[in-house]
């Protein structure tokens, strides 16, 4: 007889590859969430099929070979590595007499775990309640609907019908919440912008070191560990680069493949700070064997959150584990900085990383004057609007001359509200005075 771990739960762990690249899945990626979930893993057991089974998800072989695994490790739970409809995971428990849980409630189960914030709890709180949405009455099996004739129909269709109700009204509920954080998040934003002070947010793969990047930065304290999803709350710094003046940073939830989608629409109010950033540092775990597809996993997120024509600064972490690596920086054909590789935990290479992020957002800033119409009196106003304007004068013939200082993606944005072009513009290249 095994003696039971101190996390509290055993688990056989199923894993299968599949003919498509689209939906396969990394097993020792998988055995990481499950420890992150503070799940002892006994054993994995793997198989391989063209497609999922309609009803067990695995072939009925496989899936004694489950249930004799189950009561071998005496498991509390079986987790697959892969999402499963309502109907297989009551397949599946019903046949192995264990609790089944697949790879999207194993990372629900985390963000729970970790969500601090009073808005990280109402993201997880939304999405896992979204999730359960679809697998209600698994809860409830002692109220299902029962078989017909007088005196035979139970309380359990209304039963389920309470519930789904209290549900659908707790979401609601959650949603309008979510929605006063997000509009607080966008007066900060406004007031940033109105600041001029631009936003440099960290994305990567979970567990690619982007908290310990940050606090090296920032010299910080945020929670982080060697643990898939150590941090889920954004976090917010002020720090100053060269050349460029106040920035700032912001430290995001990390991505995953696959990433649920009910995560990342919970998760859209604090992704939005990601969306609204002037530059990404994307970081990457370069002694990550899989570092190439999670790149790619990372790119497929930021699609989907619409922050993908963002420019991204590539930051290869973790180089003191790469024997006879030292810090660089790889430019593109254009001479501008593509990459920097760097160690947090170390701190070499924060100087070069800080001079390649000083160095784009200094070529990104656009400090001009600006001869502004009559006619054009739109643009004017939303210069003012986003607090871009410096300084203004008028001209002898009335036009205004203004001193403008703003991003060039803000830039663009304004030019397409007013709807113009920047050849229909009037401007001189600003130069600063010097005591």
């Amino acid at each position: 007889m095994f003696e039971r771990p101190d996390t509290g739960e055993r688990a056989v762990l199923v894993h299968l590859d599949f003919t498509s690249d689209r939906e396969r899945e990394d097993p020792q990626e998988f055995k990481e969430l499950v420890r992150s979930a503070g799940v002892e893993p006994m054993t994995l057991i793997e198989g391989s099929r063209g497609h999922p089974s309609p009803r067990y998800f695995v072939g009925e072989g496989k899936l004694e070979e489950v249930r004799q695994a189950v009561e071998i490790y005496d498991a509390d739970v079986v987790l697959f590595n892969h999402s499963l409809s309502p109907s297989q995971e009551r397949n599946i428990e019903a046949a192995l007499q264990c609790r089944v849980i697949d790879r999207t409630g194993v990372i629900l189960d985390i963000f729970a775990q970790r969500a601090r914030t009073h808005e990280g709890k109402l993201q997880v709180e939304l999405a896992q309640l979204e999730h359960m949405s679809t697998r209600l009455i698994r809860g409830w099996t002692h109220l299902e609907r029962q078989k017909g004739g007088i005196g035979m129909r139970g309380p359990g269709e209304t039963q389920l019908e309470t519930d789904r109700r209290l549900l659908r009204a707790r979401i609601k509920s959650i949603n309008k919440r979510l929605d006063k954080v997000r509009k607080q998040r966008d007066q900060g934003r406004r007031a940033r912008v109105r600041a001029d002070i631009p936003t440099i947010s960290l994305v990567g793969y979970t567990n690619a070191g982007k908290s310990t990047l940050f606090n090296r930065i920032t010299e910080s304290s945020v929670y982080a560990a060697d643990l898939l999803f150590a941090t889920l709350d954004p976090t917010l710094r002020r720090v100053e680069l060269p050349d460029v003046g106040p920035v700032i940073l912001v430290d995001t939830v990390g991505f995953i493949r696959h990433l649920p989608h009910k995560l990342v629409e919970s998760f859209r109010a604090t992704l939005e700070e990601t969306c609204s950033a002037n530059l990404l540092l994307h970081v990457i775990d370069c002694d990550d064997d899989n570092r190439l597809e999670n790149i790619e996993q990372v790119k497929l997120v930021l699609e989907e959150i619409g922050a993908h024509e963002i420019q991204v600064l590539q930051v290869y972490n973790k180089l003191d584990l790469l024997e006879g690596r030292q810090p660089r920086v790889d430019r593109d054909e254009e001479g501008r900085p593509s990459r920097v590789w760097v160690s947090a935990n170390t701190g070499d290479g924060i100087e070069l990383l800080l001079d390649s992020v000083a160095e784009l957002m200094a070529e990104d800033l656009i400090h001009q004057r600006l001869l502004i119409e009559s006619k054009q009196g739109r643009l004017r106003a939303l210069f003012y609007e986003a607090g871009a304007v410096v300084a203004e004068t008028f001209t002898e013939s009335g036009q205004a001359c203004l001193e403008i200082r703003i991003q060039r993606q803000d830039f663009n944005q304004l030019l397409r509200r007013a709807e113009m072009s920047e050849s229909e513009l009037v401007f001189q290249e600003y130069e600063p005075q010097v005591d």
